[in-house]
């Protein structure tokens, strides 16, 4: 059953599903066309109070380098509703922006009801000791390293403030919502690398031999790592300190794994110099590949796409993720744009026999920013979920693409500057989108909803953020922390 109402949205139901597997691949389908793109403004801080609630101030800057002062301000995103409702990102936290020099976030709660919990930022060399200060006690508590106004409180109700040491303990992870929360193909849920060893890694030949296998395995990667990456299952690859993967990273028939805190660069079509659609993808999940969560990733420059999902991969989740491309590019072979498309989910109309069934995917609290085009997902045959989600990729030709086959969910998301939020590729008609309480401010082109058929309900619970307040979540909390 579904219900909704201004301060929060849910879902409840169940499905059971099967699973294929089996190749890779690029869009053969209609061509999608598109041009020029600008990039996002950093995240800015603020909670919002619906009628009814009690003023809440949120957030708070931390001070106190050696030596220095902050060179920029954490980011909050609390919201307060009317008569105790606490609306709760991605399960329970608020998301805070990291700043070079200390970073403060603060929790938010409702009226006469607990607390939220915020992400807190980590800062670069905040602590007087050059450690990580992160977050702040509310009521005036006090972060490494510096004083932080930290958490927000209301009538009943007290904010407090997380920490870590980002260069050798991993952020928390966001909660699981969505697809890979669900159980199917002999997999509760996903859990990746969770109950085995944890080993730390800084070179290509360490992180791909720690990946072989179906062993649990946590493995933390440091620095910069350049080159392909082969993922096995049950693995969790964790980003400490900024680590980023310059190539490839394929998952292929890979089970049951967790990619977070991260940021992974792409070729940027330097690997196919005359059709850039002939290059690596960023990240391919593909051959039936099932229960993957991505988490607070940095995703760009893919030469033929960030993160395409294609021949039946299933079970999927990608939360609190920035996709974008560096720069504007031509490409070779001439697809508009550069092709420069973000997110194929289904690689052919002429596929459905093995994909129906499959691409089970989740975007929530994600954004599509700079020179993206493209794909936003552009989807075929799969059901999908978005919600919680920015769009801010200006000179874009369409964001979500609908093709054949496809039932596409599409609730709470944020427009900003772009062009047509919605086009249909269902050369068949079989393809449905269904919109609810998305806001479109200065877009063009077509936000209308396509085919007539009934959208899928999502078998999972998830609480909707108020769309007031998720820009500047978004902008401050996407990406690694």
């Amino acid at each position: 059953m579904v219900s909704h109402s201004v301060v929060q949205a849910r879902w409840i139901f169940l499905f059971a599903l099967p699973v294929a597997l089996s190749g890779c691949g690029s869009d053969s389908g209609s061509p999608d066309d598109s041009s020029g793109g600008a990039a996002g403004i950093p995240g800015a801080s603020g909670g919002s109070i619906a009628s009814g609630g009690s003023a809440t101030s949120s957030g708070g800057t931390s001070a106190g380098n050696s030596g220095g002062a902050p060179s920029g301000t954490g980011a909050s995103a609390g919201t307060t509703g009317s008569g105790g409702s606490t609306f709760t990102s991605s399960g329970g936290t608020s998301s805070g922006g990291a700043t070079s020099g200390g970073a403060a976030n603060g929790g938010t709660s409702s009226r006469g009801g607990s607390s939220g919990v915020s992400s807190g930022g980590t800062s670069s060399g905040g602590a007087a000791s050059g450690g990580a200060s992160n977050g702040g006690a509310a009521n005036g508590g006090s972060s490494s390293g510096g004083a932080t106004s930290g958490g927000s409180t209301s009538s009943g109700g007290s904010g407090t403030g997380g920490s870590s040491d980002g260069c050798n303990t991993p952020p928390d992870p966001s909660p699981l919502i969505g697809w890979a929360s669900v159980s199917g193909n002999g997999v509760s849920k996903t859990t990746g690398g969770d109950g085995g060893s944890t080993t730390t890694v800084s070179s290509l030949s360490d992180l791909n031999t720690a990946l072989k296998g179906t062993d649990a395995k946590i493995i933390q990667v440091k620095g910069t790592i350049e080159g392909d990456v082969t993922v096995g299952s049950n693995k969790t690859i964790v980003g400490l300190c900024g680590a980023q993967i310059h190539g490839y990273i394929s998952l292929n028939k890979s089970v049951n794994v967790i990619l977070r805190n991260l940021t992974v660069v792409g070729k940027n079509c330097s690997d196919s110099p005359k059709d850039c659609s002939a290059g690596d993808d960023a990240i391919t999940v593909q051959g039936a590949a099932h229960h993957i969560w991505f988490d607070h990733d940095d995703i760009s420059d893919g030469s033929d796409g960030n993160l395409d999902m294609t021949h039946a991969s299933d079970f999927i989740t990608i939360s609190w993720t920035k996709f974008h491309y560096s720069g504007r590019r031509t490409d070779p072979a001439g697809a508009s744009g550069g092709h420069q498309f973000s997110n194929l989910i289904g690689h052919s109309d002429d596929n459905g026999s093995e994909d129906m069934g499959h691409l089970r995917i989740t975007f929530h609290h994600s954004w599509w920013a700079a020179n993206v085009v493209e794909r936003m997902p552009r989807a075929r045959f799969g059901q999908v979920h978005l919600f919680d989600n920015l769009y801010t990729a200006t000179g874009n030709d369409y964001c979500i693409g609908v093709g054949n086959g496809v039932s596409i969910l599409s609730e709470n998301n944020v427009f900003i500057g772009v062009a047509n939020p919605i086009k249909s590729y269902s050369t068949d008609g079989t393809g449905v989108i269904k919109s609810n309480n998305d806001v479109y401010t200065n877009t063009s082109g077509n936000s209308s909803d396509v085919g007539t058929g009934t959208v899928f309900t999502p078998p999972y619970s998830a609480t909707l953020d108020p769309t007031s307040g998720l820009e500047a979540a978004i902008r401050a909390g996407a990406g690694p922390k």
